[in-house]
């Protein structure tokens, strides 16, 4: 499964725990309009750091806070490139 992919499955499995109307997820969603609280986001980082392996929040000094969901998707993707290689 693709990083987005398992960015997305996480999102949808957690607005449903969650109870929460989550957005359509396409790469210009901004994150504050997608539905989920901060709670949420907590939420999304931990999953996503068990089931990746990283959290790209804490490798890079330089990680920009992601505004919409296609940066989310290149923070991670950027984080398991380096981790890869």
């Amino acid at each position: 499964m693709t990083v987005k992919l398992t960015i997305m499955s996480e999102m949808q499995q957690i607005a449903k725990e969650q109870d929460k109307h989550l957005s359509s997820l396409t790469d210009d969603l901004v994150l504050l309009d997608s539905g989920f609280d901060s709670l949420c986001f907590a939420i999304l980082v931990a999953r996503l750091e068990d089931k990746l392996g990283f959290d790209p929040f804490t490798l890079a000094d330089d990680t920009t806070l992601p505004l919409t969901f296609g940066d989310l998707v290149r923070v991670y993707d950027n984080a398991h490139a380096d981790a890869a290689g």
